[in-house]
């Protein structure tokens, strides 16, 4: 909540008071400037065993984490109506790839795949995620900071709907065709075994 409503807040207010004298007027210099908010696509709810969720889709967040995404992504919002502000915001999939948190899914996976402890999956396992390299989200961010159009929020996916356990399991296959590792090692509760 702190960081991504009370962040977000701090930073287009910041933002403003820079770039703006008044309500639709910006600094000399600060005519280009633009606020570029990124989030997350969970904002949208759950997605469904198909399908993505689209620009017009409903906000529906199911977890505190998104209903504070889903605040960030308002607070944005009400700055380009209210102030004028050159705003654009991107939700986004699931990233993954280089220099990731060793907290989030794969690193995990990975990690604990190759020490042949139990892998932790949320639930069942079969929430459904859209993943998204990385890099493709920089060049989609790039895009849109440049060519997007003020106020505009622009849907990022990577049409890689998967569910976590089916994750997992690619992913230790992966690393079964890369590095051997003992799975009479593995644990009753690992889904990748």
């Amino acid at each position: 909540m702190e960081t991504n409503i009370m962040g977000t807040f701090n930073l287009i207010e910041s933002a403003r008071c820079y770039w703006m004298t008044a309500p639709g007027e910006y600094r000399e210099g600060c005519e280009t400037c633009r606020f570029h908010h990124i989030s997350t696509d969970e904002v949208y709810g759950t997605l469904g065993e198909t399908g993505y969720f689209a620009e017009t889709t409903p906000y529906a967040p199911n977890s505190p984490y998104s209903a504070s995404k889903a605040g960030s992504d308002f607070i944005v919002r009400a700055y380009h109506h209210t102030y004028g502000m050159n705003v654009t915001t991107s939700n986004c999939s699931n990233n993954y790839g280089p220099k990731q948190h060793s907290e989030k899914l794969i690193p995990t996976i990975i990690r604990k795949c190759l020490a042949g402890e139990a892998i932790p999956v949320y639930g069942n396992g079969q929430n459904v995620r859209d993943w998204l390299y990385v890099l493709d989200h920089c060049k989609a961010i790039d895009l849109i900071c440049h060519q997007g159009k003020s106020g505009e929020t622009c849907k990022v996916e990577g049409h890689g709907e998967r569910n976590n356990v089916q994750v997992v399991k690619t992913v230790c296959e992966l690393l079964d065709k890369n590095r051997s590792r003992k799975k009479e090692n593995c644990r009753p509760d690992c889904f990748c075994c």
